[in-house]
């Protein structure tokens, strides 16, 4: 199991995307945060991952799953990286209806996605109970739900993020009572809500 990275150096990854043609590099910009001003010593990174309604302060932070980074750093010294999740920290969940597999994308670039909206976990929402594809246009780049594919793949996915335990068991309630693995799902997802996750789950350089 691996991680995912948060990056400031997005001059770095553009150089080293540069060298890598044809190999896939996924980033997600962080929708909150915009600097290393917010990356001091534990206790005020927490502090600010807390915080809400920022506005995002010039600059960018970036998202980027274990295999982007693997890739990244053949070319170059192990990439700089601020901060890092355990993969399994961040669950997906599929459910029993899961369908076009062979389209799905990568774990890691879902995970970053989640991470990049500050949320804690996702779920498989491509088709519903009846088995009817959902339709669905995103408002925003906040919209807890998004749109993604492996490349090549013949279908695009759609997941929900989910920004806390509470959130997750309502909507796992709601979405999947037939499904009995799913509130259990919910109710065991290892953070409360993505401040909790950043103080028991994320490490630095």
């Amino acid at each position: 199991m691996g991680r995912v990275y948060l990056v400031s150096d997005y001059e770095e990854i553009v150089r080293r995307r540069r060298a890598l043609p044809g190999v896939l590099i996924e980033t997600w910009p962080d929708l909150y945060l915009g600097d290393l001003f917010w990356l001091g010593d534990d206790e005020a990174r927490r502090a600010a991952y807390a915080a809400e309604h920022r506005t995002a302060p010039p600059g960018a932070l970036y998202w980027i799953g274990e295999a982007s980074k693997a890739a990244l750093d053949e070319v170059g010294p192990p990439l700089a990286w601020d901060l890092a999740v355990e993969e399994a920290s961040v669950p997906i969940y599929y459910g029993r209806r899961l369908a076009d597999t062979a389209s799905l994308p990568a774990e890691d670039s879902v995970r970053a996605r989640v991470l990049s909206a500050h949320a804690i976990a996702a779920v498989w929402t491509t088709y519903d109970q009846f088995g009817l594809r959902v339709e669905h246009q995103p408002s925003s780049p906040f919209d807890p739900h998004f749109y993604l594919r492996r490349p090549g793949g013949k279908s695009v996915h759609l997941f929900r993020a989910l920004t806390t335990r509470a959130e997750a068991v309502t909507v796992m309630a709601a979405r999947s009572a037939p499904d009995s693995d799913a509130l259990d799902w919910a109710e065991r997802l290892p953070a409360e809500d993505f401040s909790d996750l950043v103080g028991r789950h994320m490490t630095r350089p």
